[in-house]
């Protein structure tokens, strides 16, 4: 019986969760890597392929090394060139954006007039921390579609938390906020001390003074 290697003759074979490969499995992939022939089960010809081989983890395979479950060797034949996919809360501006895709899909799907997502659900989106990544925020959305009693999804809505801090879209708001983040960060690590933190922040201590007295902030 032709196998899945095999069919894949010319093309792309995906194997995907490489990471959680039994190690007897990893061996016999290695040696199809090195050597670019398969053999069928209770066969005894050789039979070449020619395949490009994409693979896909949620592992540390790093980590997997170290702990000898994953062999060293085979990484090497596999990560000619690799790909880092950050997870959904390492990337700014995502979660809203993939949340808004997913609304109007289910929206158009279920036939249900759902028009945004109120000003608590954007905060929460943007705080959590997302552990089940797209297809977590993709199964809360569309548990929103279905449950909301609204026309625009709540944070209670997407089963998460209600007292996040909302998202400032005000530009003004934004620069402001940063500013006081910074002058409290360096004063924090300069002790207290208005020339090091000034210094810090790459600004003189006649505009580090300015700057407090600019946004009502007291030492």
């Amino acid at each position: 019986t032709i196998g899945k290697i095999e069919m894949a003759q010319g093309g792309t074979l995906f194997l995907d969760e490489i990471g959680d490969l039994p190690f007897p499995l990893q061996v016999k992939l290695l040696r199809f890597l090195q050597e670019r022939v398969i053999e069928r089960i209770g066969g005894r010809r050789e039979i070449p392929v020619d395949v490009r081989i994409v693979c896909a983890t949620h592992q540390n395979l790093d980590r997997l090394i170290a702990e000898g479950r994953f062999r060293e060797d085979l990484y090497y034949r596999l990560s000619e060139i690799t790909i880092d996919i950050p997870p959904l809360k390492e990337r700014d501006g995502d979660p809203a954006l993939l949340a808004h895709h997913f609304l109007n899909r289910f929206s158009q799907e279920m036939n249900r007039n759902i028009r945004g997502f109120t000003p608590d659900a954007l905060a929460a989106l943007t705080t959590h921390a997302w552990p089940g990544n797209v297809r977590e925020l993709e199964n809360r959305v569309k548990r929103a579609v279905i449950m909301a009693e609204g026309q625009r999804i709540t944070a209670a809505d997407l089963d998460l938390a209600k007292d996040a801090e909302p998202v400032i879209l005000n530009l003004k708001q934004a620069r402001e906020e940063a500013d006081r983040k910074a002058l409290t960060n360096a004063l924090a690590t300069a002790d207290g001390n208005i020339s090091q933190a000034a210094k810090l922040l790459g600004i003189s201590r006649p505009t580090f003074y300015d700057l407090l007295k600019q946004h009502n902030m007291q030492i």
